[in-house]
């Protein structure tokens, strides 16, 4: 299968949502570079152009938006009007008349809605009144997570809106779009945009430095979160890769960062880290949420691109280094976790002294515990039975060398092992 053709499972579930009456706002969330937009556009193809509207929120690829493909050839005048409440009032205008118009209704999606100065003020406004007069519009929108999530959605826009989590690639994913097999998805990760340089890695490691991790930073968090220290951010992501498979005390991050501040801040800039799409820090399971959240975290980039392309290592030498493979191995295991269970599944680490097991999942009033063990490593098998004897009963799990083979393991999302 071609890149070109290869469908998301959520170009499925939105064409369900559109198919149906709309009750809801349409949110389309997930981190940078995932294909968010790719994924509308797929399940647009199955519309006629007269019914739907793809407005982007940045002037620059407004030229673009009414094709697919950047070899399609549309003529369209570029709109330079000021990205404020006035111009998404004026584009919300148009598609109430289309849906008007057309009996089967209309469809207006606005990509990067986050530019918006007000944008959740304006929407609901327009959304609620749309929904007294009972128009048969679709609303599809789309953005980075640490906005929406934090700020629009959970505030003015409670209640009226249903969200479409997107999230970086499987190695499934990669392997049916990207002929990726497994040594390439544990070094150069799971965003697609990179897929086409892993054979010229100095090319690939550009590609995510430039495109991929700074604009996800200085784009997608310092410029629409309150950050009052930008460069700790970035110092608290880069240790994030360097460390990503360990456990790491807010103390010791304070030892190693500039300006650290309190603990406090660093906890508050790794979860915008996590809701970010970058770096997650697990807390310690302890069967009790206030023991969880006084832990330390173990860090895990969501995207193996992340650690390896900052690493120093070409993918020939990583492999060459055996604790190094390791981590990378044990960090795939655990984004992947993270990327096909949040939030259904919730993600620890455990230990207690020498006894460790690397990943607890928990959900569905089910509780697994997760031992990796590569080529490089030697596993703690034995925390296993431990944790249960602590905890009671659970399903234990070894992944890789004399246990489940790791490309079975990440071709089935995190519930599956519940």
């Amino acid at each position: 299968m071609s890149a070109k053709s290869y469908q998301r499972h959520e170009v499925r579930t939105l064409l369900g949502r559109l198919s149906e009456p709309p009750r809801f706002l349409i949110f389309v969330a997930g981190p940078r570079q995932v294909g968010k937009t790719r994924l509308v556009r797929d399940a647009l193809t199955q519309y006629d152009k007269k019914r739907y509207d793809i407005v982007s929120i940045d002037p620059q690829d407004e030229a673009r938006q009414p094709g697919f493909t950047s070899t399609d050839e549309v003529a369209y005048e570029q709109d330079a009007s000021p990205r404020d409440a006035a111009w998404l009032v004026r584009k919300w205008q148009r598609a109430r008349v289309a849906a008007r118009d057309f009996e089967g209704g209309y469809i207006l999606v606005l990509d990067e809605i986050q530019k918006v100065s007000r944008w959740s003020e304006v929407v609901k406004g327009l959304w609620d009144a749309d929904r007294a007069e009972g128009l048969n519009l679709h609303i599809v929108l789309l953005g980075s997570s640490p906005l929406l999530m934090q700020k629009g959605m959970s505030e003015s826009l409670a209640g009226r809106f249903e969200l479409m989590r997107v999230t970086h690639w499987s190695f499934l994913e990669m392997h049916e779009a990207f002929d990726f097999d497994l040594d390439d998805y544990i070094y150069f990760g799971g965003y697609p945009g990179s897929a086409a340089y892993i054979r010229d890695e100095p090319r690939w490691r550009n590609y995510v430095n430039g495109s991929l991790i700074e604009p996800s930073i200085d784009q997608d968090i310092v410029n629409m979160t309150r950050v009052d220290k930008p460069a700790l951010l970035k110092q608290l992501f880069h240790l994030g890769c360097n460390y990503s498979g360990q456990i790491f005390s807010y103390t010791k991050m304070q030892g190693q960062l500039q300006d650290a501040g309190n603990t406090v801040t660093l906890a508050h800039y790794l979860d915008l880290l996590g809701n970010a799409g970058l770096i997650y820090g697990m807390q310690k399971y302890a069967g009790q949420k206030h023991r969880q959240r006084a832990s330390s975290p173990k860090l895990n980039v969501l995207n193996n691109a992340l650690m390896a392309a900052g690493s120093g290592y070409t993918k020939s030498e990583a492999k060459a280094d055996r604790s190094f493979w390791g981590r990378l191995v044990e960090s795939a295991v655990g984004a992947h976790l993270y990327n096909t269970g949040h939030p259904d599944c919730q993600l620890y680490y455990w230990r207690e002294g020498s006894r460790e097991v690397d990943f607890v999942i928990q959900g569905r009033r089910k509780l697994t515990a997760i031992e990796v063990k590569s080529g490089s490593t030697s596993g703690h098998a034995s925390g296993l039975d431990i944790f249960s004897e602590n905890f009671g009963k659970c399903r234990k799990l070894l992944v890789g060398d004399g246990g489940i083979p790791l490309v079975e393991f990440l071709s089935y999302p995190a519930e599956h092992w519940l």
